[in-house]
Formats: C-alpha cells, structure tokens, sequence
C-alpha cells in the first residue's frame, strides 16, 4: 500500500512540474515561423555578429557577439522573432545597463504584457 501511495505521489509530482519546466519552450506553429535568415538580417542591423542560429526547444537559439564585444545567447520565438530570453557576457570593465534599457525597451514595444527576461554575467579571466 505505501508503495502504491509513493507511486501516486510520484506521478502527481511529475505531472505538476512538467508544464513548468516547458515554460520555456516556444510553440508556434512551424507553419508560422519566419526564416532563420530574417531574424540574422535584424541582429546584424544592429551591428552585432551571429556566429550561430539553431532551434532549441522550438525557439531559436542565437549566439554572438554585440556591437560592443560582448558575448550573447538568446532565445528567440521563430513566428514573431520577439526575444524571450537573453544571457549577456560582459567585459569585466563594461556594464550592462545601457543595453538591458535599449532591449527591455524594444521588447515591450513588440509585447507589453509579456514578461521579458535579461541576465549578465561579467566575463572572468579565467575562462
């Protein structure tokens, strides 16, 4: 009986936690998805280099560099290419404010009610 208990709670626990960890998927339609290439066009508009894009959890998933040499990863929704994750690495004399400003700025022009999400990591030596 406690083996039957402990299953079910087991069960329920994964059920719960699951859709909240797809949170962070996107899911338009493929269908609706704009090219890879367009979204490229608009970073390198901005000035920043794309060293790559490819397709994470139905979201692209960007990295390069920004028109101030910092390296960044970003997820992308591939139908409206608004931004939904952003992961910046400073040089350890740079800082980020100005930019989290400019993006957060831009991104809730294109999605008011959405919540947008940017971190910085100052860049080590180290690595």
């Amino acid at each position: 009986m406690k083996s039957l208990r402990l299953t079910g709670t087991v069960l329920v626990s994964l059920l719960i936690s699951g859709p909240a960890l797809a949170d962070d998927d996107c899911t338009d339609p493929v269908t609706d998805w704009q090219p890879r290439e367009v979204l490229r066009q608009q970073l390198e508009q901005r000035g920043w280099k794309v060293d790559r894009i490819k397709i994470d959890d139905g979201c692209y998933e960007v990295r390069g560099i920004d028109n101030n040499g910092n390296k960044f990863k970003a997820k992308y929704a591939p139908a409206s290419l608004h931004i939904k994750e952003m992961k910046i690495k400073y040089d350890k004399d740079d800082t980020p404010t100005g930019f989290q400003d400019q993006e957060r700025n831009r991104t809730r022009a294109n999605k008011p009610n959405e919540q947008d999400t940017i971190t910085s990591t100052p860049e080590n030596d180290d690595e």
